[in-house]
This record gives C-alpha cells, structure tokens and sequence, in this order.
C-alpha cells in the first residue's frame, strides 16, 4: 500500500504544481483510506505535505515571473490567521462531520475545475489592490483549509484573478505561496491536540515534491484545459465516495435515510448534466463564430 500511497502523492504534487490547487484535495482520502491513518491526524499530516509541496513548487513559477509576491504574502497573511484558528478548532470536532465536510467540499473543487475559470478581460483588470477584499477572502478560505486539510487553492486562484487582477498563470504561481502559508498555519493549530506520524509525512511528501516539480515545469508548456476538466471529473467521484463512508449504517435501514441519500445522488446526477449542457452550448458557441470570422476576413 506504501507504492500506492507515494504514487497518488505524485499526482497531489503534479496537480498543484499545475494548476495550483486541486491536488491537495486527494491528500487526506489517499492518508484515510490507502494509508490507514486516523482521518483527524490525516488532515494534519495533510497541511503539512500541501505546505511544502507548494512551498517548493512555487521556485519553478518564481523563476518564471509568475508570482505577484505583494498580492500573495497580504492574501497568505490574512489566510494563515483564519488556517490557525480552523486548525485549532478542527480537533474538537466529530471526525465524521470533518471527513463530511472535506466531501462536499471535494464535490465544490470538482465542479470549479470542470466548469474552468475565465481570466478578466483588459478593461475589468484592476490596477489596484483592493486589500481589505482580499483580507476577508484570505481569512475566510484559510479557515475552511485549517478545519479540512485541504490547499483551498480552487478558491485562492479565482479570487487573485478577479479581487487581485492577477493574468490567470500568475495567479496559479502566487496561489502556491498563499497555500504554503495558510497550510503551515493550519498544521500549526492542529499540532496543538493532534500528532502526526512524522516518517509516513515525509514520504509522502518527498513525492508529492517531486510531483510539484514536474507540474511547475509543465505549468507553461502544455493546454491543461482537458486534464484539468478529467482531473475534476475524477474528484467529483472521490467526493461522492468519502460521503457515502461517512453514512451511517442504520440510516440506510430507514425510509428518511434513503430518501435523503437518493436526494443527494439526484444533485449530483442533475449537477453533472448541466455542465454537460453548458459544455455543449459553449462548445457550439465557439463552432459558430470561426466561420462567421472566416467570412470577415474574406472580405
């Protein structure tokens, strides 16, 4: 299970360094049920192999330009005070409702990376920073990573794009270090109840590193449109996974509990159909325009 665990940490790392966040989402289900570790000390052992993959896959965007380092240390600040007090509250809460909560919030970072995100256009750029924006955004992201364990970088990427005006491959770059920072301060809070089983740690994360390195290097080479939708796919169905594991058993006995469970199947199938629908529209948007400015330029 050990080769298992260190490839599926390949890919968190792979992830992040490509579109910086995603990946982190896998951590904690890979450490639960790959690994065998308790899901409170999986989501700890979580912030600290996100934080240092990201730390490290930001050198490759570092070098490349494509960090805004005034915008990321505000965002990242802001973050680790709401990380910090996610991370100290997160033990005290019933493993079943975290490990449900990281669920749904697997189904949210899905959905984000299938839709995709559209860059700002050159009149709504901003050429400044509205700070206290990215102070709310920041601490309110870094809580939600504290209590859960994951990068939040599918929300940290949209907002420096559309609060930071950020072109949309600087702000994969700058969302590493805000991840970095909110994931030590998160890990910071939780290490005060929690222990972590330093040597599965790092094994785990010496791959998930090596896995950031590769993606930072394939950031700025390939069209990543088509793995991330697949990626997002992939995560939808891990998300639904880790909820149907937190059921408990005896609900499913009752007529309540299975109503609410074919309840959340039906959102899910529903969900899945309307971005279906929306890729379509788009894809047959895009098919009629080509011809339309083909016949321009004819003229």
């Amino acid at each position: 299970m050990l080769i298992v665990t260190l490839a599926v940490a390949v890919v968190v790392g792979l992830t992040l360094g490509l579109f910086g966040g995603g990946g982190s989402i896998l951590t904690v289900p890979m450490l639960v049920y790959v690994a065998g570790v308790p899901a409170k000390t999986a989501i700890a052992m979580s912030l600290f192999v996100v934080g240092v993959t990201s730390a490290v896959s930001a050198i490759g965007h570092a070098r490349a330009g494509r960090i805004r380092w005034k915008t990321g240390l505000i965002f990242g600040a802001a973050g680790m005070a709401g990380a910090y007090g996610g991370g100290l509250l997160g033990p005290h809460l019933p493993e079943t409702l975290l490990m449900a909560a990281f669920a749904l919030m697997m189904a949210a970072t899905a959905i984000a990376m299938i839709r995709g995100r559209k860059a700002p256009s050159h009149d709504s750029a901003r050429t400044d920073l509205p700070i206290a924006h990215v102070i709310v955004e920041g601490v309110v992201v870094g809580v939600v990573t504290g209590l859960v364990g994951a990068g939040g970088g599918f929300l940290v990427v949209p907002t420096l794009v559309l609060l930071g005006g950020l072109p949309m491959s600087v702000a994969v770059g700058t969302s590493l270090i805000v991840i970095a920072m909110k994931s030590f301060a998160g890990l910071a809070g939780y290490l005060q109840s929690v222990s972590i089983d330093w040597p599965i740690a790092l094994y785990v994360t010496a791959a998930a590193v090596v896995g950031g390195l590769i993606g930072g290097q394939l950031a700025g080479r390939i069209q990543a449109d088509r793995l991330r939708k697949a990626f997002g796919w992939f995560v939808l169905v891990m998300g639904v996974f880790v909820l149907s594991r937190q059921v408990p058993p005896e609900l499913l006995h009752s007529a309540w509990g299975r109503a609410v469970l074919a309840a959340a199947l039906v959102a899910v199938a529903v969900t899945a159909v309307l971005l279906f629908v929306r890729r379509g529209r788009q894809q047959r948007g895009r098919a009629t325009r080509v011809p339309q400015l083909s016949q321009t330029d004819r003229r």
